[in-house]
């Protein structure tokens, strides 16, 4: 019987969730939903020291943001609860005492001063096999002193005893045959001096007890690899080990290396999905979506980072990902994360979005800086006014606010240099014709038809009607704006401004 699918995504809570965290778990989340299996959300925070207070309502939060609702997790519980690590704390030891008692694993007593002094005789020391005979530990010393330093209650931690000259093989879904000399693992702390496991034991535990069938995760896991299949092997599990996926990095825009908060900071974008501030410090670093960011946009551009459906379709749903999705088409090379890209997937999705659905973000926008918008039905026809010309949902304040505010200040150096009387005439002249009930194509028939009488090219007249009506040389199509407007409002702001040109 095939085994059901279940997998999870599994973040430390220790700040801000990288894009690259998101995409790990958007590709649990696909491979989940295309398979009609489970998605759980794991918290991770047996590390206490990096543990950072509101990390794990972050996560939570972006995961909603994003459209992926776990289907077991802290918040929603579920059969294999609990799902945070810190609360499974007491069923490790015994996975530790087992490998042990097994010959798998054993008790190191050295103390952080001897570790240091060792680092500093031995150039880029690690603990393991060419090392472990000259280190306090279960290996070295007798049992009679073994068994008197633990009923002592010495601190100690408890390391995997990796095996000589052995490979350690297991097939990777994107990569294929992979293969670890056991000779260059070093024996990795299990279990730590307070009793908590470490990552590489409290996942191989929790994987098992929650009977995950396929494990995404980054590419950079691809060394503690070999460290897990042993762990799985050594406690008796080797039939029932997930399936091992590890994903291609997000690199950065120049494709040296892997994407990180930093380079988003120099190089002026947001690597987390969220605005994210640090209880500690209080500094803010900003998220995809504060900067304007449609979920659906973020999700789809996501997508992209290292998977792509064989056809040349760029923008997808989330109900289309999950359709098309397969483990096959995530490539092995790292993706490079270019920000410029990212805004025209943002751009396309704000050019497609409705007004209605766009609506609530926009009214949120305008409340923000003073502006109540109670008229609908005008705000929607704005909206598709001006969609086209947004590449992020904060760009429709400033693309708009002259439909709802008359422009105080006017680009006097765009048209003064040209201005002349004759320019004033002829615009005294066209606002006595504007009248209410007239189509933008009227509204231009008419312009043009009275530039001609006074002897200009309706082209010299375009741009200080724009200024007239806007404050500046931007917005949609000059009489789509005035109709919009209206007769009134069009009149007195042509008034307004032939005062502030003269």
């Amino acid at each position: 019987m095939e085994k059901k699918v279940r997998v999870r995504f599994a973040p430390s809570p220790t700040g801000g969730l990288h894009l690259g965290g998101v995409r790990t778990a958007l590709f649990n989340y696909l491979f989940a939903k295309k398979h009609n299996g489970t998605f759980v959300l794991r918290v991770e925070d047996t590390d206490q020291t990096r543990f950072v207070a509101g990390a794990e309502a972050y996560i939570a939060s972006c995961l909603e943001w994003c459209g992926m609702k776990p289907d077991e997790s802290p918040e929603v519980g579920g059969p294999f609860a609990p799902y945070r690590q810190s609360e499974r704390k007491s069923t490790y030891k015994q996975y530790a005492d087992q490998l042990i008692a097994d010959g798998f694993a054993y008790y190191a007593f050295d103390t952080p001063e001897e570790l240091d002094a060792k680092r500093k005789e031995i150039p880029n020391f690690t603990y393991g096999l060419s090392t472990r005979g000259d280190m306090r530990n279960s290996l070295t010393l007798a049992d009679e002193e073994v068994n008197a330093l633990l009923a002592a209650n010495t601190p100690h931690v408890v390391r995997i005893k990796m095996p000589a000259d052995e490979t350690v093989s297991f097939t990777d879904l994107i990569r294929g045959h992979v293969s670890f000399d056991t000779n260059l693992v070093d024996d990795k702390v299990l279990l730590k001096a307070d009793g908590m496991p470490t990552y590489h034991l409290a996942v191989v535990a929790d994987d098992k007890a929650m009977e995950i069938s396929h494990i995404f995760r980054g590419e950079e896991w691809l060394p503690s690899a070999p460290i897990h299949v042993l762990l799985w092997r050594y406690l008796g599990w080797g039939d029932e080990m997930p399936q091992w996926v590890h994903l291609p990095l997000i690199l950065k825009p120049d494709g040296n290396g892997k994407l990180s908060k930093r380079d988003g900071d120099r190089l002026g974008f947001p690597v987390y999905a969220q605005n994210w501030t640090d209880p500690k410090t209080g500094d803010l670093t900003q998220g995809f979506k504060e900067l304007g960011f449609m979920p659906e946009a973020f999700v789809n551009l996501l997508a992209m980072l290292g998977w792509n459906d064989g056809t040349e379709q760029e923008i997808f749903s989330m109900a289309e990902l999950v359709e098309k999705f397969s483990i096959e088409r995530i490539s092995k090379a790292g993706a490079k994360f270019d920000f410029e890209k990212a805004k025209w997937y943002n751009h396309e999705w704000i050019k497609n979005s409705t007004a209605e659905t766009l609506m609530p973000t926009v009214k949120q926008a305008f409340a923000a800086q003073g502006t109540a918008i109670n008229d609908d039905v005008y705000l929607a026809k704005v909206i598709d006014l001006i969609k086209d010309r947004c590449n992020l949902l904060t760009d429709f304040v400033p693309q708009s606010v002259y439909f709802f505010v008359a422009p105080v200040e006017f680009d006097l150096p765009a048209v003064q240099p040209k201005w002349s009387a004759e320019k004033a005439a002829f615009f005294n002249a066209y606002a006595a014709v504007i009248t209410d009930g007239l189509t933008a194509q009227e509204l231009e028939e008419k312009f043009k038809e009275l530039a001609s009488t006074h002897s200009f090219k309706p082209g010299e007249l375009m741009l200080p009607f724009r200024v007239m009506l806007v404050g500046g040389k931007f917005g949609p199509g000059v009489f789509d704006i005035a109709v919009a407007l209206g007769a009134t409002e069009t009149i007195q702001r042509i008034q307004t401004a032939l005062t502030a040109f003269a």
